[in-house]
């Protein structure tokens, strides 16, 4: 049996688990907090070879996704001081086969080999081959689009968590400016980039600025509990959220044309779905412009699953000569 050893590496934790081809095997998931070993000077090559010598495994690849920019085959970890390559990860596994993806593209390789039962269908649509568009909604936002299969497959690095979000009204643009005060007040750039709205945090922004208080402290899980309570703020925070998100989808949409679907990942993906239904996410979505791709065309889908970006590692690794 050839073995891959798989690592998705977050902010708080990295999740470590063994493969077989394009199978992820669930009993073997691992995670590691990596503030232990960031204190003891460590990083992902020790947890790598601890995860190796505890299960007494040998392996012929190794895949890792990272929550960081990848350039030329070196990934940094910002957050953590942890720069890692391929001699780095051939030391700490001795597996001649590797791999760095950004924790983004892992997930656009991981399309393809979810299981039904792990996606969720929020906007109704065509299903047909072709491009797909991954976008991950969580403490950060990003995108990309998901071009071929297999071996061919390409998932372009990206980060347009960080274009402009979307201006269509007197309350947008009185949004805008709102945000880039409280960035401001922060000592933070003033710049409202749809991750200012679209992540955990922009969902706090979005309350406080529901809320007209700029110097707001509730959390995104606030919002959420306030939310089941129907709480009027929270309920237009909700609101403001997914009007922004289905703008913001139909135009990454219309650059990308994702016939393929476009696929959400991310906690904050997950946390909203009970919701997009009740803000009209998919009138948003579907609204009329000058071509009419929007009104029939694409389909958005929530990924559930935990593990996708381990999942993604393993197919990108299997899909390797």
């Amino acid at each position: 049996m050839t073995l891959a050893i798989l690592a998705d590496i977050g902010g708080t934790n990295t999740r470590v688990a063994l493969a077989e081809g394009v199978v992820v095997h669930p009993a073997s998931i691992r995670r590691f907090s990596n503030a232990e070993y960031k204190a003891r000077g460590q990083d992902i090559a020790h947890i790598l070879a601890d995860y190796l010598r505890d299960s007494a495994t040998q392996v012929s690849g190794v895949c890792v996704a990272a929550a960081g920019p990848v350039q030329d085959g070196v990934a940094t970890m910002t957050n953590l001081d942890w720069v890692m390559d391929a001699a780095k990860l051939t030391g700490a596994t001795g597996a001649a086969k590797v791999a760095i993806l950004n924790d983004l593209q892992a997930q656009g390789q991981a399309l393809g080999h979810i299981a039904p039962a792990n996606l969720r269908r929020v906007v109704d649509g065509p299903e047909v081959a072709g491009s797909m568009l991954v976008v991950g909604l969580g403490t950060g936002v990003n995108a990309a689009p998901v071009h071929g299969r297999g071996a061919a497959r390409v998932v372009p690095a990206s980060e347009c968590g960080h274009v402009n979000m979307p201006v269509r009204s007197s309350d947008d643009l009185a949004l805008m400016r709102f945000i880039e005060t409280v960035l401001s007040n922060r000592g933070e750039v003033a710049h409202c980039g749809v991750e200012e709205v679209l992540s955990g945090r922009g969902l706090a922004n979005l309350y406080a600025f529901a809320a007209d208080d700029p110097a707001s402290t509730t959390t995104s899980a606030q919002v959420f509990e306030r939310l089941a309570t129907h709480e009027a703020i929270a309920s237009r925070a909700a609101s403001i959220y997914t009007r922004i998100l289905g703008q913001t989808l139909a135009d990454l949409a219309l650059i990308h044309l994702p016939y393929g679907g476009i696929y959400l990942i991310g906690g904050m993906a997950r946390a909203m779905t009970p919701h997009f239904a009740t803000y009209g996410l998919g009138t948003t979505f579907r609204e009329k412009r000058r071509v009419d791709l929007l009104e029939k065309d694409f389909s958005v889908t929530v990924v559930e699953d935990d593990f996708a970006a381990l999942t993604g590692c393993a197919a990108y690794l299997a899909a390797q000569p």
